[in-house]
């Protein structure tokens, strides 16, 4: 497994969050559904906006064509690119170990 880390740094506005809001349920969530490999998705978001994705596939090929597909997308009528400025890094690790907190069995 592999997880990507997408960070967007604050302090961001309420309309920029609206907006990122918007564009991942409406444009980023379906262009990334279609992609094989994908296991989960975490979005946390301090009070001053700013906000890490967690995502994790079963390879680092598929966060790769994740990325792909995201970009591929077009702006949805009403979304302003002035308030989507995008990420300021992503970061892509290995998954070295997992815990299943329903058995607390580890996996390496």
């Amino acid at each position: 497994m592999y997880a990507q880390l997408t960070y967007f740094d604050g302090p961001r506005t309420a309309e920029q969050i609206a907006a990122a809001d918007f564009a991942g349920q409406n444009r980023i969530k379906p262009a990334v559904i279609r992609v094989p490999g994908f296991l989960a998705n975490y979005v946390l978001r301090q009070s001053d906006g700013s906000q890490v994705v967690i995502t994790i596939a079963e390879s680092e090929q598929s966060l790769l064509d994740g990325q792909r597909a995201i970009m591929a997308t077009e702006l949805l009528p009403g979304e302003d690119p002035a308030l989507l400025p995008g990420a300021d890094r992503i970061e892509i690790y290995p998954v070295v170990e997992h815990v299943d907190a329903a058995t607390m069995e580890v996996t390496r």
